[in-house]
């Protein structure tokens, strides 16, 4: 459960380390915020309080709510408000049938092709991620598995592959953040991870397709309880 104290905290941070424009600043400021559940699905964003927080204008955040609206992380409700979009069980089942055909078309490719090189970036990320889990840092875990992933669709080599990746993994990204701090699911995740790279190592196409279509399957089984014990999240309209 996202604790509403982190979240005011997080809520004040300042623009400071995020660069672009002012507008892209405060964009990636609120996408951050929306991604990592410091803004809760179903939440309200108040203009007035934001630009005040992060000492900007009104006309930047609103540019930020535009894109982010564009993008299915807010709801831009006219006469009402703009609210942080509530999760879609349908667009879960839909980003994940679609970065699975990605990942698994990917990983039968680096499991024939991959260098020594490429092996030698993914087991020091799996390394990454075992030190992470013992220092209990489960954000910190949570961004070395998403570069794991990033990396196997980098290593295919097509340019365009990762933003379609990113694009079609938004809302289920987020919604991963709900699990991954569940009991057993990080280390569970983090053996699926090591029997990945294993396969990829191996240079066994078949099996690293294995591996990977039941590492992301496990998301589904581990999401779909919390539209029932978690229904003010979900959008069920």
């Amino acid at each position: 459960m996202v604790q509403d104290e982190t979240r005011d905290q997080k809520k004040m941070r300042s623009l400071e380390g995020i660069s672009g424009s002012l507008a892209n600043r405060v964009y990636q400021f609120l996408k951050d915020a929306i991604m990592s559940l410091d803004y809760a699905p179903g939440d309200i964003l108040r203009k007035n309080e934001i630009a005040e927080d992060l000492g900007v204008s009104r006309s930047p955040v609103s540019e930020a709510f535009a894109r982010l609206a564009t993008e299915g992380l807010v709801e831009i409700v006219p006469q009402s408000g703009t609210y942080v979009s509530r999760f879609s069980m349908e667009e879960i089942h839909e980003g994940t049938f679609i970065r699975a055909a990605l990942e698994l078309a990917a990983i039968e490719i680096i499991a024939v092709e991959r260098t020594e090189k490429q092996l030698t970036q993914l087991n020091r990320n799996l390394r990454l991620q075992e030190l992470l889990l013992q220092d209990g840092d489960i954000p910190g875990f949570y961004q070395a598995d998403e570069e794991m992933h990033a990396l196997i669709i980098s290593f295919t080599g097509y340019k365009r592959l990762a933003g379609l990746a990113e694009t079609t993994w938004l809302q289920v990204n987020r919604a991963r953040r709900l699990i991954l701090p569940s009991p057993g699911r990080v280390h569970e995740t983090l053996k699926e991870h090591a029997a990945i790279i294993d396969t990829i190592r191996d240079g066994d196409p078949k099996a690293a397709r294995e591996a990977t279509a039941k590492h992301l399957g496990q998301l589904i089984r581990w999401l779909e309880p919390l539209e029932r014990e978690r229904p003010e999240l979900f959008n069920n309209a």
